[in-house]
């Protein structure tokens, strides 16, 4: 069985006790084992500051730029690998392994050409210089600069690929080297992908290092010029961010949290035309109730649909999923795997019977463990996909109780953009909401009332359906975060994503002597 090892300090960790097993969610068989059992967290972070820190700050944006090019290619050569131990140890089908892997070495090539972009600088002008004196002799202007610490990130157990190089991508860009934590359960793919890296030696010493299990006193051990960045559930960012050294010490913490996304089918598009917005609407609701078997941030939670189209609605999602064959991905008849541990299986099962408990009503679906395609009976952590419905709109469990499975409910309402922009926001604030309509004042009324509690609004119409990647791909041109519930913070967003590794400063001083310190001349 193979032990995961952790990379740090330059060299190869191997810990001798303290093991959590990876397991295969197709067969549950154990597949490796994970400790960072003997780290020195306080060596991890001094060869981070003091060898991987000067280095990158050292390099102009364009020459980290090509770190990360060459990052990108060398992975994509690596990918059936990949694949394969994605379907191993996350259940994934290759589609959804593929999501997975090629969004990281997408997001690494699109960050490659931002940086190239950017070219020889290593400070950013922030907007136009402002004067604050009678003539130029006093101005303002606000630049970005590089920070002097660590980029942390914990990543989420659901991409381990994905997860780690769209936060590292940004990191580097900006100058800040990485120590990456992937969830143990799933961290087969991230520590594969760590060591091509290093043993093709393609990114500069201290510039990433990789922790396979707990990270021990890590946090503790931060100071204002580190960063770290989460990814994962809204409980456990709660419990990270308010630390006492957190609150103390002030690393900037930036979340992105599960939240119940929705999405709000509009009283214009009738099911009984069967256009191109209506299409697009099942289509999308279907994969993102079933891509990774539901097992993603931004998957559809909460399906909004007028009263009068619910029945449709409801017979077009459920013959969908009578379709969708579950199982273990070996099996060439399935279309969704497992979920990833039995922890999450025992949460889908406990999230299902709160929600009912609340009021909602299984109209598809067992909310139990089935048996999948291709795996011995009694094995695996399958589950299939499960609808149901809400008729108590405000019902507290609909709107609070995330199930991180292919499971959503049904939420019927009377067709008014206000009440359904008030009911997406009883989420509390989601990744994204997806929107599907082709009349211009129903989407200018639901915007109206409705924009502020997401971080990102898909608009589905007649123009889009042709060309829409779906609500649940967090493209690295756009912003991926969210207010409230969804962790309030900010990822991706092209330039933005790379601003969260830098310090914002107002630079003040004569007009000729600021702008150059800003690299405004250089724009």
């Amino acid at each position: 069985m193979k032990t995961l090892r952790s990379h740090v300090c330059g060299a190869w960790h191997e810990a001798k006790d303290g093991f959590v097993p990876l397991t295969n969610p197709s067969t549950e068989e154990e597949i490796a084992r994970a400790s960072s059992a003997g780290v020195d967290f306080g060596a991890v972070l001094s060869h981070a500051r003091s060898v991987g820190g000067p280095t990158l700050r050292a390099m102009t944006f364009g020459e980290r730029s090509a770190l990360l090019k060459e990052a990108s290619k060398l992975l994509r050569r690596h990918r059936d690998e990949l694949l394969a131990l994605s379907r191993d140890n996350n259940g994934t089908t290759e589609p959804d392994g593929s999501f997975d892997i090629d969004g990281a070495t997408g997001t690494l090539a699109f960050y490659a050409v931002v940086g190239k972009r950017l070219g020889d600088r290593k400070v950013l002008a922030d907007g136009d210089g402002l004067q604050l004196g009678r003539t130029d002799g006093f101005w303002s202007q606000h630049a970005w600069v590089p920070r002097q610490g660590v980029a942390v990130h914990i990543n989420a157990f659901n991409f381990p690929a994905w997860g780690w190089a769209e936060k590292a991508a940004c990191a580097w860009l900006a100058g800040m080297p990485v120590v990456t934590k992937p969830a143990t359960a799933t961290a087969l793919v991230a520590e594969r992908m760590i060591e091509i890296l290093v043993e093709a030696d393609v990114l500069p010493a201290g510039a990433l290092q990789l922790v396979c299990g707990g990270t021990g006193d890590l946090l503790d051990r931060l100071g204002p010029q580190d960063v770290v960045a989460f990814t994962g559930s809204a409980d456990t960012a709660r419990k990270l961010r308010t630390r006492a050294h957190q609150l103390d010490a002030n690393p900037r913490f930036n979340v992105e949290a599960d939240s119940l996304n929705a999405a709000v089918l509009a009283p214009d598009v009738d099911p009984a035309a069967d256009g191109a917005t209506w299409g697009l609407f099942v289509k999308d609701v279907i994969r993102e109730m079933t891509q990774k078997a539901g097992q993603k941030c931004t998957a559809v939670r909460r399906i909004l649909v007028p009263r009068d189209h619910l029945d449709a609605v409801r017979d077009a999602l459920v013959a969908r999923l009578d379709r969708t064959v579950v199982g273990n991905p070996t099996d060439e008849s399935v279309r969704m795997g497992p979920l990833a541990t039995e922890a999450q299986l025992r949460d889908a099962e406990a999230g299902v019977a709160e929600l009912t408990a609340g009021g909602a009503r299984l109209i598809r679906g067992s909310g139990k463990r089935v048996d999948g395609a291709g795996s011995p009976q009694g094995k695996g952590y399958f589950f299939e996909g499960t609808l149901l419905t809400a008729e108590d709109l405000s019902s507290e469990q609909v709107h609070t109780r995330e199930v991180f499975a292919p499971v959503a409910t049904l939420v019927p309402y009377d067709g008014d953009a206000e009440k359904a922009a008030k009911l997406v926001g009883l989420g509390g604030g989601t990744l994204v909401t997806s929107l599907y309509s082709d009349d211009g004042a129903w989407r200018e009324a639901f915007v109206a009332h409705g924009a502020c509690t997401t971080g990102r609004l898909y608009v589905g119409s007649e123009e889009s359906a042709g060309d829409a990647f779906g609500s649940g791909a967090a493209l690295p041109g756009s912003l991926h975060g969210g207010p409230g519930r969804a962790g309030g913070g900010e990822e991706l967003g092209g330039i933005v994503g790379v601003t969260r590794y830098m310090q914002r400063l107002a630079l003040q001083g004569g007009r000729s002597v600021v702008e150059p310190l800003a690299g405004a001349d250089l724009q």
